[in-house]
């Protein structure tokens, strides 16, 4: 039997905020989808998208996604998208009411956290989140040290024992 081999288009499934966890608790995660140009689509499946400094506000009733960076198609027209426009996500309605009740009684974000594809369809991860402070953000990057050191120490362990 020969191996089955990857399908390129699956190289890049998603496109994660790195800085969100680092800069924010997340309260609550929805999944929500998000209303794109043709042009668009192609952009993300090969991978030319960023999420690190995008946000979502609620809006006349939608939520919308601004700051969300997707590169022009490559072999677009002259129908190509701008690349920072707002987007729009698609949430049930009791979701988005919510969103807007936690986020009109202050101190919460609506950040996206990463975007996938399920099935041909792609989804936006949102997170409802709350600012971290200075000392939250030591506390967690002591803590990540810790469990490091803590792993290392038992491979090693595992290493002399065989």
């Amino acid at each position: 039997m020969c191996a089955k081999k990857k399908d390129p288009s699956q190289r890049h499934k998603e496109i994660r905020n790195s800085k969100a966890f680092h800069d924010y608790t997340i309260v609550e995660s929805f999944e929500a989808g998000i209303a794109l140009k043709g042009t668009e689509i192609k952009s993300i499946r090969a991978g030319k998208a960023q999420i690190n400094d995008a946000f979502a506000r609620f809006e006349k009733g939608e939520i919308i996604l601004h700051h969300a960076h997707i590169n022009e198609y490559k072999f677009g027209t002259d129908q190509n998208h701008n690349p920072t426009r707002p987007r729009k996500l698609l949430l049930h309605k009791r979701e988005i009411n919510r969103l807007r009740l936690a986020l009109d009684a202050g101190g919460h974000s609506l950040i996206p956290l990463k975007m996938y594809f399920k099935g041909s369809l792609l989804k936006v991860a949102l997170g409802l989140c709350k600012g971290k402070k200075l000392y939250d953000k030591r506390q967690d990057l002591k803590k990540k040290e810790a469990k490091r050191e803590a792993d290392r120490y038992l491979k090693d362990l595992k290493n002399q024992q065989r």
